[in-house]
C-alpha cells in the first residue's frame, strides 16, 4: 500500500496527501481530517525515516522561466537570485519554450530533483489548473495570476495587467490617437497578452470604438524579430495607423527597426508604446513610452512569499503590485 491508494480512497490527489503526510500545514482541515481517516481506516503508517530523508535531500529553490528572450524576466530573475543568496538559498534555473507546458516540466523534476520550493514566471493558468495538484512544495508564479485555482500551495505576483493597458490607451487616446494598433502575444492562450488586449479593449470600447483584430491586431511572438515581422504586417494592412501598442518591449524595439525600413519615423509617423520597462527600454532611440512593471518589487515579494510558505507553512497568498505608465519619446501628440 502507499500514497495512491489513499488518494484513490480519500478523493484528494497524491500531492495533498503527500502533504498530511509529510505534515505540512498548507492543506485544508477538512482534506488533513479525511485523509487522516483514511489512512487510519487502512492501516497505513508513514515511514519517519523515510520522510526525514527526504527533506534532507531536498535541493535548491527551482525556478522555471518561460522563453529564453524576455527581458523583464531577466531583470527579475537577478534579483530574486540575489534576494535569495543573501537568505543563504540557492537557485536552479530552467528556461523552457513559448510553448513547453510549464508544470509537467516541473513535475518531472520534482520527481529527479526534489527542490525545496518552486518559482515560474511566466506561465499558463490552464496547465496549473490541469496539473499542480502534483507539487508539493510552496511555488509562486511571477508577473501572471492563479488566485482562483484555490491550491494551498501555489501562490502569485502580478500587476493588474488589464488595467495597465486600459491606462496606456487612455494616455493614447488623450494626445488625440484614434487608430490604435496592437502587436505581439497569442490571446488564443490563457496568456499575459490574453489580458493585455482585454484591457486595450476595454479602454476603447469606453470611446464607442471596437477593436477590429482582424485588421488593427497582429500576434507575434515576445522578441525583436517577432515584432519586426508583426508591425510590418500590420501596418501595409493598415497605414493609417497612428499608434502601435506593443504587448512587450522586446516586441516594441522590432516595430521601430520595422517602421524605420517602410520609411517612417517614430514618432513622427507613428507612435510606439511597449510594456514591461525593461532596461533597454531607456536607451533605444527613441526611448519607449511603456508601462513599468517593479522588477524589484516583483522580485522582492515572490522571494519573502516563498520562503514564508518554505520556513513556516504560510498559506498561499495572490499580492497586486502597483505598475506605471513610463511617458517617454515614442509617442507624440495628434493636433485635433
Amino acid at each position: 500500500m502507499d500514497i495512491r491508494d489513499i488518494a484513490a480512497k480519500s478523493g484528494y490527489g497524491v500531492g495533498t496527501v503527500s502533504r498530511v503526510i509529510n505534515d505540512q500545514p498548507n492543506v485544508s482541515d477538512r482534506a488533513r481530517e479525511r485523509i487522516l481517516a483514511v489512512m487510519e481506516e487502512l492501516g497505513y503508517e508513514p515511514n519517519s525515516n523515510a520522510r526525514y530523508l527526504k527533506m534532507r535531500s531536498q535541493t535548491p529553490v527551482a525556478a522555471f522561466v518561460m522563453g529564453v528572450n524576455n527581458r523583464l524576466f531577466g531583470d527579475i530573475l537577478e534579483r530574486i537570485q540575489a534576494a535569495l543568496a543573501a537568505q543563504e538559498e540557492d537557485l536552479a534555473v530552467t528556461y523552457l519554450a513559448d510553448d513547453a507546458e510549464e508544470v509537467r516540466t516541473a513535475i518531472r523534476y520534482q520527481q529527479t530533483r526534489r527542490p525545496k520550493g518552486m518559482l515560474f514566471l511566466g506561465g499558463e493558468p490552464r496547465y496549473f489548473r490541469e496539473s499542480f495538484g502534483e507539487i508539493e512544495v510552496p511555488s509562486v508564479l511571477v508577473t501572471n495570476v492563479v488566485d482562483g485555482l484555490d491550491f494551498p500551495n501555489l501562490s502569485s505576483v502580478s500587476i493588474d495587467n488589464v488595467a495597465a493597458s486600459r491606462d496606456m490607451v487612455e494616455h493614447l487616446w488623450g494626445l488625440g490617437h484614434r487608430r490604435i494598433g496592437v502587436i505581439g502575444g497569442n490571446p488564443e492562450r490563457e496568456l499575459i497578452s490574453a489580458r493585455r488586449l482585454a484591457g486595450v479593449e476595454e479602454a476603447l470600447l469606453a470611446h464607442g470604438v471596437t477593436l477590429d483584430r482582424a485588421r488593427d491586431y497582429e500576434p507575434s511572438g515576445y522578441s525583436e524579430s517577432g515584432g519586426y515581422e508583426a508591425a510590418r504586417t500590420l501596418l501595409t494592412r493598415s497605414p493609417d495607423l497612428t499608434a502601435i501598442f506593443s504587448l512587450g518591449d522586446a516586441v516594441a524595439f522590432g516595430a521601430v527597426r520595422a517602421i524605420a525600413d517602410l520609411g517612417l519615423s517614430v514618432p513622427g509617423d507613428v507612435s510606439i508604446t511597449g510594456f514591461d520597462d525593461t532596461t533597454f527600454s531607456q536607451f533605444s532611440i527613441p526611448r519607449i513610452t511603456t508601462v513599468r512593471q517593479d522588477a524589484d518589487r516583483l522580485a522582492e515579494r515572490a522571494v519573502r512569499i516563498l520562503l514564508d510558505g518554505m520556513r513556516s507553512g504560510a498559506a498561499a497568498v495572490h499580492e497586486v503590485v502597483p505598475y506605471e505608465i513610463a511617458r517617454r519619446e515614442s509617442v507624440r501628440a495628434i493636433e485635433g
